[in-house]
């Protein structure tokens, strides 16, 4: 079947090619096109099934409204939450998301990224891995408008969109103290990623500013490569002691949720017997006996600052942002008052 082009369509409504590639391109003003023959040469296209060159006319216009988005990994509920929120404001603003996931992998990062800006994507919304500064560097050096989210690294200047990890953490644990914890442990990845140091950070900072002496064996770090055996073995140190924790506070909600099969594995109540509070929540808590309470991010709110900053970027406005925002800690029943 022969593919209709501008040609055919200005033959079929005895009109010049340039007059019909306006209306199509959305370029007319009512001096160039009657609104008559705007209608006639619409009507026509509709009726000979007119699909128009994407590639050509990205070519010529110098954009191809799309925006490139790289996340950590597809399988994380925050990645699944902010690339809802990013599609449907792209989506307002027609533009079309093409995604990827890295894995955590630097090496898929740094190709993913390349294959973005060989597409000529109009810009890049980019949770970064581990140590991947390299690439983010190399990113600046471009005249491709992007910006981090979620994740970000304070001493590379960038725009971004990001979580006060610090307060948010300092928020959950004080919530612990005030029901009356006193030994709260804190699980964690084993990482060099700012936005889980920061959430070591304000732990510390919220046992230090309430005069609860830290001990060592509170904190634990967590294997990537070996989660689940390393959480079962963080938990075994912190609660078969002479003077077990009453609290964890986990520090993502895969980490949580590993967690919460093990207290079952092992018979541990929660509340009765341990608190649990969680950094995210997951949609696998529904499944679970107690409510979880959990902070939460503003994960709609996050995607839709996203794009518009992006949006503003490709208009070549003079784009200089890094917000901070805030997580609301939900309030289940996996923290008893003591």
């Amino acid at each position: 079947m022969k593919k209709v082009g501008l040609k055919d369509i200005a033959e079929h409504v005895g009109l010049s090619i340039a007059l019909v590639s306006y209306v199509l391109n959305g370029q007319a003003v009512e001096k160039q096109v009657s609104k008559a023959s705007a209608e006639k040469i619409k009507k026509a296209a509709l009726e000979l099934n007119y699909r128009p060159n994407q590639i050509a006319k990205s070519l010529k216009m110098r954009k191809t409204n799309t925006i490139g988005l790289v996340v950590a990994d597809i399988n994380f509920r925050f990645s699944t939450g902010i690339t809802r929120a990013i599609e449907s404001e792209a989506k307002k603003n027609n533009y079309t998301v093409i995604y990827g996931s890295s894995n955590e992998n630097q090496e898929k990062f740094g190709d993913l990224i390349d294959v973005f800006v060989n597409r000529r994507v109009d810009g890049l919304i980019v949770v970064p891995v581990e140590n991947s500064q390299n690439k983010i560097k190399q990113l600046a050096k471009s005249d491709l408008p992007f910006l981090l989210i979620d994740r970000i690294f304070p001493e590379l200047k960038t725009n971004y969109i990001a979580l006060d990890n610090f307060k948010a953490a300092y928020t959950a644990t004080e919530y612990l103290i005030k029901t009356g914890h006193r030994r709260i442990a804190f699980l964690n990845y084993q990482t060099t990623l700012f936005h889980l140091l920061e959430r070591n950070r304000g732990y510390y900072q919220a046992l230090m500013d309430n005069n609860i002496p830290f001990e060592k064996n509170w904190i634990q770090e967590i294997d990537n490569d070996r989660v689940l055996e390393t959480v079962e073995s963080s938990l075994d140190i912190i609660n078969k002691t002479d003077n077990p924790c009453d609290a964890v506070f986990f520090a993502t909600d895969t980490l949580a949720l590993y967690g919460l099969m093990y207290f079952n594995k092992i018979n541990l109540k929660v509340p009765d017997d341990i608190s649990v509070l969680s950094f995210d929540g997951s949609d696998a808590f529904d499944l679970f006996y107690c409510p979880i309470t959990h902070c939460k991010q503003p994960l709609e709110n996050m995607g839709k600052m996203a794009v518009r900053t992006l949006i503003n970027m490709i208009g070549h406005e003079d784009v200089d942002r890094q917000i901070s925002m805030e997580a609301s800690l939900i309030i289940g029943k996996s923290c008893r008052e003591i």
